[in-house]
């Protein structure tokens, strides 16, 4: 059981480097909802949320306010929203994405995640017409995310579902295409798909979690890289396992941290908490990077020889420190890469030292996957299908979540510079060596079966 006294000692040690509370997300069951009536359900759905989630918002200031701890992002994640839409219609299913869109803003969230489809075995007509409604649902929305877990270990991996998403996104991309292609941004494209996810764009409340849940994550670059270098300008001649070791210490602390405050919400909520996670999500501010730490442990120009190693140890280190903190661990704690929102990343791009490639590469030791990556506006589907394909084999053969957010920027060409500004940051579109060449594979469809070590256990 963690006490105020530990966790105050711990806000002491951590104060200077800007501590924060990265998302309190509270997870909402909406099956109760099902309805055949188009209008029924919609009303329902929009009810629901703003009876459940009416005071998550005050409740979160008012704890941020008692610890000291910012909590900068409060949100909603909703069971998928597939589950509803058996027997009925893309239209309904944009109705229905507008519903959400409209009681996050009551309830004042910042984004609500569960627009999401569970297809890794097959499609159903439900699943089929929350697909179909992507283009028109993230573009007609300001606050709804949406994602789909394509394949898992067990399953293997849905070809027909993974080209089918990669066509919904070069439509989204046109549709928002006054935006750059900017609701491309709020789809995330899984396997292995986690069912307590607390961050966007993939948040969701899966089967077998609580009717309503908070769970939080807790993300702190700033504060790993300051430890590091603190450690570095005591003992310049620190080895890696040191620094593995202080990087494990400070995730335990900010672990801590996030999991009383995730507790005091939930209990002040009266709802379950779940789980903390602690992954190292950056943004595009300058001290709150992934990519800084990386050159910090040696790493003088990302991706270098060496660069994929850094990540190991970095998410390995981060998933010891938070698993010795808590048993409530989410999933994902470890390190994220989003290209965009990291501005080293993003520089490390721009200056083609870090490629598309290389990041694939890293993907295979690091929490999640490709991450907010920019690519042509002219390419096919084919290809984003592939890269898909490529990314979620990494994560089915090593058991692991692998996702993948592309975003098909119209009109945009290799090379070019695109800024979506805040959050989300800015960066240099790229695309693969070999950008085509994969479609015939793709286009054979069908489904590829589970690795046979899943099959053994």
């Amino acid at each position: 059981m963690l006490t105020r006294q530990e966790v105050l000692s711990t806000l002491r040690m951590v104060q200077e480097e800007h501590l924060d509370v990265r998302t309190v997300t509270l997870g909402i069951n909406l099956l109760i909802c099902a309805n055949r009536d188009p209008d029924a359900l919609v009303a329902a759905v929009r009810a629901r949320i703003v009876a459940q989630a009416r005071d998550l918002v005050r409740l979160c200031d008012e704890t941020a306010a008692r610890y000291g701890v910012p909590i900068v992002n409060k949100r909603l994640a909703i069971s998928p929203a597939s589950m509803l839409l058996e027997g009925h219609t893309p239209a309904t299913a944009v109705r229905l994405a507008q519903a959400l869109d409209q009681a996050a803003a009551e309830v004042q969230v910042d984004l609500i995640g569960g627009f999401s489809a569970f297809v890794q075995k097959g499609i159903t007509p439900g699943e089929r017409a929350l697909l179909d409604a992507l283009p028109e649902a993230l573009t007609g929305t300001q606050r709804v995310c949406a994602s789909v877990n394509v394949g898992t270990t067990r399953a293997g991996l849905n070809v027909d579902a993974t080209r089918l998403v990669a066509e919904r996104l070069l439509q989204a991309a046109e549709a928002s295409r006054a935006q750059r292609g900017f609701a491309c941004a709020k789809l995330v494209v899984f396997a292995n798909m986690p069912e307590d996810n607390p961050f966007m764009a993939g948040a969701v409340l899966g089967p077998g979690e609580a009717e309503r849940v908070i769970n939080v994550g807790v993300s702190g670059p700033g504060v790993v890289k300051r430890a590091v270098d603190r450690l570095l300008r005591r003992d310049p001649a620190a080895t890696l396992n040191e620094l593995a070791e202080e990087i494990k210490h400070t995730a335990f602390r900010v672990t801590r941290t996030g999991e009383l405050i995730g507790r005091e919400v939930a209990d002040r909520l009266g709802v379950p908490f779940g789980v903390v996670d602690l992954s190292l999500a950056p943004t595009p501010r300058v001290g709150d990077s992934i990519g800084e730490i990386y050159q910090s442990l040696g790493i003088t120009r990302l991706g270098a020889p060496g660069t994929t190693a850094a990540v190991m140890l970095l998410n390995d280190a981060v998933k010891k420190g938070g698993a010795f903190a808590s048993s409530s661990v989410g999933g994902l704690s470890g390190a994220f890469i989003p290209v965009m929102e990291d501005h080293a990343l993003s520089q490390a791009m721009s200056e083609g030292t870090l490629t598309l490639e290389k990041l694939e590469a890293m993907t295979a030791v690091c929490s999640v996957g490709l991450d907010m990556i920019l690519l042509p506006g002219d390419i096919s589907a084919e290809s984003i299908a592939g890269i898909i394909l490529d990314e979620a084999a990494i994560g089915i053969s090593n058991r692991k979540t692998t996702g993948v957010r592309v975003i098909p920027v119209p009109g945009a060409k290799f090379g070019d510079y695109v800024d979506f500004g805040g959050l989300f940051g800015a960066g240099t579109v790229t695309q693969p060596a070999c950008p085509e060449g994969g479609g015939p594979f793709v286009r054979r469809g069908g489904h590829i079966p589970a690795p046979i070590h899943s099959l053994m256990n």
